[in-house]
């Protein structure tokens, strides 16, 4: 049974094409360009499908989602608060104990090489967690 064009029997890596491909807008584009730099940044990643349609990135425990809203895709890390962000991308759930996120919206530029970086410092977290 098909639920919002999606299968459940299709894999995680399957409902994610589907859903960047669903969004057909800059949020599609920047959810894309957000996969590729996390997968980038650690080859060994594992991609998950969880609460009903939001992307997560894990290794040794959940790294980040990728949540998609009407005007921003934003970044969630599990461990956000226990990063360290010389170059403050965190910009949202800046209050919480754990999580740190951040919120990308139309237009703007990432800072790659320091988004790799963080995601690289969250897998050496929960590695040494694990």
């Amino acid at each position: 049974m098909k639920k919002s064009g999606l299968q459940e029997s299709e894999s995680p890596s399957q409902l994610i094409d589907a859903k960047i491909k669903a969004l057909d807008d800059w949020r599609g584009k920047m959810l894309s360009r957000l996969r590729t730099l996390v997968m980038d940044a650690d080859p060994e990643v594992v991609e998950e499908w969880k609460w009903r349609g939001v992307p997560v990135w894990s290794h040794d425990g959940l790294i980040c989602t990728g949540e998609t809203y009407k005007s921003v895709v934003k970044m969630t890390f599990a461990k956000g608060a226990a990063l360290k962000d010389p170059s403050g991308l965190f910009n949202s759930s800046l209050d919480g104990n754990t999580r740190r996120a951040i919120d990308f919206h139309e237009g703007e530029e990432i800072d790659e090489e320091a988004l790799k970086t963080l995601v690289r410092a969250a897998v050496t977290l929960n590695k040494s967690k694990a």
